[in-house]
């Protein structure tokens, strides 16, 4: 049975394949990858169960719907466990994770659009200007008293600007980590982050709700 992860005031015990700090955590992480890939089902339990909250999160906020995101998740945590021996350490696990999440996410979204729909989201025009932004991007949008509110306003977020938005506002990933998943350059990133921001900002202002800079940071 592998160990649970134990406290400990060391900063850190080395560095990833990108030169990155890491801790014990990360070390505990690779530990359990190797245990899982060689076949111990608690090991892969383990892993599964501490990022799931966090992946049913992205999947809730691209897709919008609870029961698209716990189907998207569901896939998400099937193509983790048959991939898993893949997994090649030149990115965190998080980050490879997440992107199979999105993935997950933006096909259950393709599947969703092959259904009959009660009803279209209306998206914001492309050309959206970048420099309306919220300038303190870096607020989190996520809080579980506007849970609801926010789900609908970024149903109205085009898709290309809401994933990025997404991944670095609930996945809590860095510029250059969300260019990896989706496989655009870091400056497309921040620009569409920036007019997925200025989006999302507009929508909620139109229903007299306060922007995304006003909220609390909590993560749902």
């Amino acid at each position: 049975m592998v160990e649970p992860p134990r406290h400990s005031s060391a900063p850190t015990t080395g560095t990833d394949t990108n030169g990155r700090p890491v801790g014990h955590g990360d070390t505990h992480e690779a530990a359990l990858i190797a245990a899982a890939v060689g076949g111990d089902r608690i090991a892969m339990d383990t892993l599964l169960r501490s990022h799931y909250p966090r992946i049913f999160a992205v999947c809730r906020r691209i897709t919008g719907s609870d029961a698209d995101a716990a189907d998207a998740a569901q896939e998400a945590l099937i193509a983790v466990v048959r991939s898993l021996a893949k997994f090649d350490g030149r990115s965190s696990f998080g980050t490879w994770v997440y992107r199979i999440a999105t993935n997950a996410s933006l096909d259950e979204l393709r599947r969703r659009r092959r259904r009959p729909a009660l009803a279209d989201a209306t998206e914001l025009p492309e050309d959206h200007d970048a420099h309306l932004a919220d300038p303190s991007g870096g607020q989190r949008i996520t809080t579980i008293d506007d849970r609801l509110e926010l789900d609908a306003a970024l149903r109205q977020v085009a898709e290309e600007f809401r994933v990025p938005l997404v991944l670095r506002d609930v996945g809590d990933l860095d510029y250059a980590e969300i260019a990896t998943i989706l496989d655009i350059p870091v400056g497309t990133v921040k620009s569409r982050i920036a007019r997925g921001r200025a989006a999302l900002g507009r929508i909620l202002d139109a229903g007299n709700r306060p922007g995304p800079d006003e909220r609390p940071t909590t993560v749902t």
